[in-house]
């Protein structure tokens, strides 16, 4: 078994959609439009900056914003199984950019932290062509992500494509660059947002659990994302749509991994409660309603050591 693929540009998109997350919460995203060349340039710019030295890389960080760079270990995704380790990867945080003037650290909102020639070895036109690069980006998987909302709205049973849209006119985005080490590692997740578009390299190493508790592959499929919901879309559809754990396996004698997940999430103060359409007298809602900005704070609070939006902590660098 493996995930089923879904083509943006099909005419069925709407009901295999459906299908892919009601059994699995995974699925293959092609005809998404995004060139190749471009998907090979984030690539390239996230392995340059995790060439960096660590002492240069550390300098790049703000843990209040949540944004720039996070240290192997600093993050635990299944902190109960991980109780005094962290996971064997790096990571680079880059959000939506705001002024430092419209700073909002209780929104996670403000400036990012770009590589400058002065804090680290690159030079003024490669720090410069690593923000083109990430902000192209930023554009062309928002674009993808908005398609899909239209394709999801379809797939929960509205009649208006624009269900959605009202919950997106500031939507929350996130580009991750992950870098794991050859380390032999098991790593298990479940994703707390809405929309995950993830860039995987030729390593293999995801697995998806089923509902049978298996576990299957999802291997590199290049040019394809791989797409997963997390628990708001579960929770705005009342568990229709399934919000699946999933690990990333680093074996003996495996290589370096590099993969670059997108999130797409809804404005902060969004509310997230079920939808007309997935509930009824005889399945009422499961899940009180939350604002999509403090469920991210909560599970921020979970995962991350050095998590501080309100800047109560000191650092340690």
């Amino acid at each position: 078994m493996t995930i089923p693929t879904v083509c943006l540009t099909s005419e069925e998109v709407a009901n295999t959609l459906f299908d892919a997350c009601t059994k699995v919460g995974f699925f293959y995203l092609e005809g998404h439009g995004i060139s190749q060349s471009l998907l090979d340039k984030v690539f390239q710019q996230s392995q340059n900056l995790f060439a960096l030295p660590e002492d240069q890389k550390v300098l790049l960080s703000d843990s209040i914003l949540q944004r720039g760079y996070t240290r192997f270990e600093e993050e635990a995704l299944d902190p109960k199984q991980q109780p005094t380790r962290g996971d064997t990867k790096e990571g680079y945080y880059i959000g939506d950019e705001a002024p430092p003037e419209e700073t909002d650290a209780a929104k996670l909102h403000g400036p990012n932290v770009w590589p400058q020639p002065e804090h680290c070895q690159l030079t003024r036109d490669q720090c410069l062509t690593f923000r083109k690069t990430m902000e192209q980006y930023r554009l062309e998987a928002t674009r993808v992500c908005r398609q899909l909302l239209g394709c999801f709205s379809i797939a929960v049973g509205a009649k208006d494509p624009h269900l959605f849209d009202q919950y997106f006119t500031e939507p929350k985005t996130t580009i991750r660059l992950l870098h794991y080490s050859a380390e032999p590692s098991d790593e298990k997740m479940a994703y707390y947002g809405m929309i995950t578009l993830l860039l995987t390299d030729e390593n293999p190493g995801l697995q998806v659990k089923l509902n049978d508790g298996s576990w299957i592959d999802i291997p590199p499929k290049r040019g394809a994302f791989v797409v997963n919901i997390g628990d708001t879309f579960e929770r705005w559809t009342n568990g229709i749509f399934k919000s699946t754990v999933h690990r990333v396996i680093t074996p003996k004698l495996a290589n370096e991994r590099f993969s670059i997940p997108f999130f797409f999430e809804p404005n902060f103060d969004a509310l997230v409660e079920c939808l007309e359409s997935c509930c009824s007298e005889g399945n009422p809602p499961k899940y009180p309603p939350v604002t999509a900005g403090q469920h991210l704070l909560n599970m921020y609070e979970k995962t991350y050591t050095d998590f501080d939006h309100l800047g109560e902590k000191k650092s340690e660098v």
